[in-house]
């Protein structure tokens, strides 16, 4: 999968337990607002390298929904979905929750347009807008 990580820092240990521990999505600002919270003198720019190198390990996933939202992040450890089966997601339009949808009639349509329209769809791009459960 991903490389090894050069360099196995005070802070990337701190980051990395944090994202073990986080459910679903999370942003880079709701880990500097973690940190900060926390008395943590982990700093902005590293959270952003640090961010960063673990997408480039293999230990998240970024996902980048749209020009406006900022880059989400999720832990995946050694699962990796986004290797082994098709996720797509729904965005709520009210309170902004990102929620991974693995569906059969989804991957039917990808295999659809990918067959009679000669379209291949990235499933981790694709983004349907609405509104959650919760907001309804």
């Amino acid at each position: 999968m991903g490389t090894q990580s050069k360099y196995k820092t005070k802070q990337r240990d701190i980051l990395l337990k944090y994202l073990q521990k986080s459910t679903g999505h999370i942003t880079a600002g709701d880990v500097c607002e973690y940190f900060k919270e926390q008395g943590s003198s982990i700093g902005q720019s590293t959270v952003y390298r640090q961010l960063e190198s673990l997408v480039d390990e293999g230990i998240i996933n970024k996902y980048i929904i749209d020009g406006t939202s900022p880059a989400c992040f999720e832990y995946i450890g050694d699962t990796c979905h986004a290797d082994d089966s098709i996720c797509f997601h729904c965005k709520c339009e009210k309170c902004g929750k990102l929620i991974h949808m693995h569906c059969d009639e989804l991957e039917e349509i990808q295999h659809h347009l990918y067959e009679e329209h000669h379209f291949k769809i990235n499933p981790m791009r694709t983004v349907f807008y609405g509104v959650c459960e919760d907001c309804q």
